[in-house]
């Protein structure tokens, strides 16, 4: 069973449809390559980070890795909280740990 759970495989883009000329800002870079009397050949394969309809922007790519686990995060917490609460543990252990066995009367 292949595929991203859609019933299909997934399909590999031939890579004739990425195209640096499609890329306003990878066309920027060959041009000022170009002006040195260099060239990239490799700047076709960055071409893919600018389909913004196949893999969101940048912004939106980081967005999804900072915050992917957010929501599961959540919602262990609150449950691990709730087990807590439930079993009594941690009830009171506020109090504990501070000013026991200290003389409180001591002079300055």
């Amino acid at each position: 069973m292949g595929g991203h759970g859609h019933g299909e495989p997934y399909t590999v883009p031939h890579p004739s449809c990425y195209k640096v000329e499609n890329v306003p800002q990878l066309l920027k870079v060959k041009e000022a390559l170009g002006r040195q009397g260099l060239s990239d050949p490799w700047l076709r394969n960055e071409a893919w980070r600018y389909e913004q309809k196949a893999f969101g922007t940048h912004r939106s790519r980081l967005a999804t890795f900072m915050f992917r686990g957010l929501g599961v995060g959540f919602c262990a917490a609150v449950a691990t909280i709730a087990i807590e609460y439930a079993l009594g543990i941690g009830k009171g252990q506020g109090d504990h740990g501070h000013g026991h066995g200290h003389d409180d009367k001591k002079d300055h």
